[in-house]
């Protein structure tokens, strides 16, 4: 039987690669250190697949086809978007488990759009190098699983419904046959503004909200906002808040800790990382 035993929520920040020496020094090795540390957690964790929920930017769906959410159960590539220190390479999945996970979803209600082979961008490419291929590189055989919310354009999914949706893949990992021992990294946010007029403001106060219903466990909390006040406090960007609502429906009760967070402007963004205790 599976079993998920642990949860990040993180930032997937592309101009810490474009621009990585923009905010002070300080700021930025703290951020760079919060991902190196939600590594050596995941490491004490002894996950051997980890799934990690993203948000499309326009450059895997475009306009004719934009799924409400998506599960790769094949090859695994990327990101389609490499950056200077971001490579693009094979992406060690999980197939068994990422096609039980799709075929339990439509079993129980949840009628998941498949890839069978899949490049991805930027939200699950940067906690895949950052956070799991360390862990690869010591040794240890840990195979990703992406999945994709529609967060980053709309139609948006709901905050219920990916709620939900967490609640789903929780329930097909504890049904899974093998031996797995599954954790789940939603990949997002926190406030940022992306190609408007207010691309670079970050709002702090949003922020924390945020990491404050990721501490309480307060799932309903979060999944109450509406999208009119995310997309005014939050931004555009702020949206993704989705995949950490899907993260904290596969881990419900599960206390949240701060590893750290800072506002940073010149990366357009609020950064925050929150460890998930099962």
């Amino acid at each position: 039987m599976g079993k998920i035993v642990g949860g990040f929520l993180v930032p997937h920040d592309p101009v810490m690669f474009v621009a990585p020496d923009a905010p002070a020094k300080a700021v930025a090795q703290r951020m760079w250190d919060a991902f190196a540390e939600c590594s050596r957690r995941l490491a004490a964790l002894e996950a051997t697949s980890v799934v990690i929920i993203g948000a499309d930017h326009y450059l895997l769906f475009d306009t004719g086809c934009l799924p409400q959410y998506l599960i790769g159960t094949g090859d695994v590539d990327g990101p389609i978007d490499a950056l200077p220190g971001l490579r693009r390479g094979r992406i060690p999945d999980s197939q068994a488990l990422a096609g039980h996970v799709a075929q339990h979803g439509v079993r129980h209600g949840f009628d998941w759009a498949v890839a069978r082979a899949f490049t991805v961008d930027h939200a699950v490419a940067i906690p895949n190098q950052l956070i799991v291929d360390p862990l690869r590189a010591e040794g240890r055989s840990i195979g990703t699983v992406p999945v994709y919310l529609a967060a980053g354009v709309d139609p948006y999914i709901s905050m219920q419904r990916a709620v939900q949706l967490g609640g789903a893949i929780r329930a097909a990992v504890e049904a899974f046959p093998g031996d797995e021992r599954v954790a789940v990294i939603g990949s997002g946010g926190i406030s940022h503004w992306v190609g408007t007029a207010d691309m670079g403001r970050v709002n702090e106060a949003f922020d924390r909200e945020i990491l404050d219903y990721a501490v309480r466990a307060d799932l309903q909390g979060l999944a109450s906002l509406s999208d009119e006040y995310i997309l005014a406090n939050g931004g555009n960007g702020g949206m993704e808040i989705r995949q950490w609502a899907c993260a904290m429906g596969a881990l419900p009760g599960a206390r949240g800790e701060v590893i750290d967070y800072a506002p940073v402007p010149e990366w357009v963004t609020g950064l925050g990382f929150v460890q998930l205790h099962a």
